[in-house]
């Protein structure tokens, strides 16, 4: 009973702000367009906010130890919301700046939340190692759902509400607040090793170094993703002239991700 009291703790402080995620993914290029953007323009905003999580992933591990975890969620959840709210403007650069900061944020997301959960778990709280599996599975399916119903949702208060492609991005900001509040209020703090971080890029470069099969993995995985965020820069210009609903064309590419992985 404390493990599932733990467990539904750590998950009502980390789905809002995966649902938040999730809500901004179906309509940005759309949004980007209606701004009267070039292709080429909404590529470099693209750009900025994946060149801003590859520079911050690199120290982000450094950051959150000694910041402290909970402060980096609360964090990631704060930067996440003005990236949303500086979607309502048409400035290039104001929405440049709002990339970055959602580059950050997500950076923070898929660091922080997860660290400060695994510390808890084993040493705060000295659950077995064997039962961490059974919150991230339960992280994984919940995910996969609030991506499905993340399409559904963009689609009906843009559409359906007549609302317009940045009405998700307002929609976000209220999950991204209750995470924050919730983490806040609710995690006990924690932190990591405080190490140089020179010292601990020197090591994550020599272990890729040293063993030829990380960095073929690495490698791998890389191309991959670029295959997969080239994919999310295209979908939606290919499939909007032919009057495709995007929000449920996004639920339908999720619900098939789900599919493959349980597959």
């Amino acid at each position: 009973p404390a493990f599932r009291s733990f467990q539904r703790e750590f998950l009502l402080g980390y789905l809002p702000a995966l649902a938040a995620d999730w809500l901004q993914g179906p309509l940005l290029f759309q949004l980007l367009q209606s701004r009267g953007f070039l292709r080429s323009q909404i590529a470099a905003l693209y750009s900025c906010g994946f060149a801003s999580n590859v520079a911050f992933g690199l120290i982000s591990a450094v950051f959150v130890d000694r910041l402290g975890r909970k402060k980096s969620c609360v964090l990631s959840s704060g930067l996440c919301s003005v990236s949303c709210l500086l979607q309502l403007s048409r400035d290039f650069l104001v929405l440049a700046a709002g990339r970055v900061l959602a580059g950050l944020g997500t950076s923070l997301l898929f660091s922080a939340f997860e660290s400060w959960y695994v510390h808890e778990h084993l040493e705060h709280h000295d659950f077995p190692a064997e039962w961490i599996p059974d919150t991230f599975s339960r992280v994984a399916l919940w995910n996969s759902g609030l991506a499905v119903a993340a399409g559904l949702v963009a689609e009906l208060v843009a559409e359906g509400l007549v609302l317009g492609p940045v009405a998700p991005f307002l929609v976000a900001m209220p999950f991204l607040v209750l995470s924050g509040i919730f983490a806040g209020k609710n995690w006990d703090e924690n932190y990591g090793k405080n190490r140089p971080c020179g010292k601990a890029c020197g090591e994550g470069l020599r272990g890729l170094v040293s063993d030829p099969r990380a960095l073929l993995l690495g490698l791998v995985q890389a191309l991959v993703e670029s295959i997969l965020l080239i994919f999310a820069f295209l979908w939606t210009p290919v499939l909007e002239p032919h009057g495709i609903p995007l929000g449920i064309a996004f639920s339908g590419f999720m619900a098939a991700s789900a599919a493959g992985s349980a597959v």
